[in-house]
């Protein structure tokens, strides 16, 4: 129960990690980010999934107000920001990674499938280490994955 010492509705680490990432769309953000290698809100938009233009500022703003994104200037559109990936949003790749294998397990008809699932298990561990590398390198995990 929330209390002054604790803003959180309990103190269990699942519903604590649920309260960080707040619902669907900030996995997809993050996902955006790590898997496919947006970083602007423009870029953000044009998702498969279609995230309201209202749903997105909110959730950019919660995310890097809770430490897992950091917003920066655009290096050359200064009417721009980039949203990057903090060691903390850098941290939810194995959970990304899991995710993704059970939907590809489960439902082989998504776009990775069966190919997808036999990457993510592999040697897991060389497998995060590459891809934190290739985000903290501005690349994206397709651009890691088989290097």
């Amino acid at each position: 129960m929330a209390s002054e010492n604790n803003p959180y509705r309990s103190d269990c680490p699942i519903n604590y990690s649920l309260e960080m990432l707040g619902d669907s769309w900030s996995l997809l953000i993050i996902r955006d980010i790590i898997f496919a290698g947006k970083r602007t809100y423009g870029e953000f938009l044009t998702s498969d999934e279609g995230i309201a233009r209202n749903i997105l500022a909110n959730r950019l703003q919660q995310l890097t107000c809770k430490g897992i994104l950091e917003k920066k200037p655009h290096h050359t559109d200064n009417r721009k920001d980039l949203y990057v990936v903090t060691d903390k949003g850098l941290d939810l790749i194995p959970i990304l990674l899991e995710l993704s294998a059970w939907g590809a397990k489960h439902e082989p008809s998504t776009s990775h499938g069966q190919s997808w699932v036999a990457e993510t298990n592999l040697d897991r561990e060389q497998l995060v280490q590459r891809i934190r590398q290739s985000v903290l390198e501005g690349r994206s995990v397709f651009d890691s994955v088989g290097d």
